[in-house]
């Protein structure tokens, strides 16, 4: 196993109804420590200033004792100092994140690769398209600026997205990796019929397995094989010309640019 296929955890702790503590507030720490300055840590995370500044207020608030130590300045600079009581924390959750993270991977060796994989991946997945289709690539055709990448949903199911090369390489993307294909259910067109031209690049098949109507639109998700789903929001008014009903036989139409590919 590579690195990058290694499974990793976010330790969270919290006693009672104490705030929690967790990997960006540790890492702010170890940063003011490193830089000595509570705006320098909080460009270095991506942090907005008073971000920064209110977790610094939350941390000290939380324990007997401050874990940071900051001096007047505000945005334009001055300095901070993490406690000794601060480094400790640091170094104590760095401790646990280290002691869960061996014991995942012993309870990940456990497992069948497949069955962990799916397990701690996919339950983890989170992400505000309707759609989110694991599978894996079979194929990656490499063009000039953009690539075209398939990717195996299950038997007899593919769909096609088309990327960036620079996309491919930073993702890894390659036949037998493990991806998963993003559609906003608003990017996918729903026909009926048989032997359809159509410049969309995805066309798959489908069984409505239920409707839902609202004022305007309409949700119509469709099986379409390996225990998977598809669903599309299309106007009501729409639904309403097709006749669409629970158990009829609809295809999916998707273009390759609509399709967003996420990995691990």
């Amino acid at each position: 196993m590579t690195p990058e296929d290694e499974l990793n955890v976010a330790v969270s702790l919290k006693r009672g109804p104490s705030p929690r503590i967790g990997l960006e507030r540790v890492a702010l720490i170890e940063a003011v420590d490193d830089l000595g300055s509570i705006t320098a840590a909080a460009k270095r995370l991506g942090l907005s200033y008073k971000g920064a500044w209110d977790i610094v207020q939350a941390l000290n608030n939380l324990f007997a004792a401050p874990l940071i130590e900051a001096a007047a300045g505000g945005k334009a600079g001055g300095k901070a100092q993490v406690t000794p009581r601060g480094r400790e924390v640091a170094r104590a959750f760095r401790r646990v994140q280290g002691e869960i993270d061996a014991a995942l991977a012993k309870l990940e060796a456990g497992l069948a690769g497949e069955t962990a994989r799916d397990l701690f991946w996919s339950l983890g997945m989170q992400t505000s398209a309707r759609n989110a289709l694991r599978g894996e690539v079979s194929r990656v055709t490499d063009g000039a600026v953009n690539s075209e990448v398939a990717l195996k949903l299950a038997d007899g199911v593919e769909i096609i997205a088309v990327v960036t090369r620079r996309s491919v390489a930073d993702l890894g993307l390659a036949v037998g990796r493990p991806a998963i294909a993003l559609i906003k259910s608003s990017f996918v067109l729903l026909a009926k019929g048989e032997g359809l031209v159509t410049s969309a690049r995805n066309q798959i098949p489908g069984e409505v397995v239920s409707r839902e109507d609202g004022p305007v639109s309409s949700e119509v998700t469709l099986s379409i094989g390996g225990g998977k789903t598809l669903t599309a929001t299309i106007t009501h008014e729409s639904a309403e010309a097709m006749k669409i009903t629970p158990g009829e036989r609809l295809t999916a139409l998707i273009k390759a640019p609509h399709v967003i590919l996420a990995t691990e």
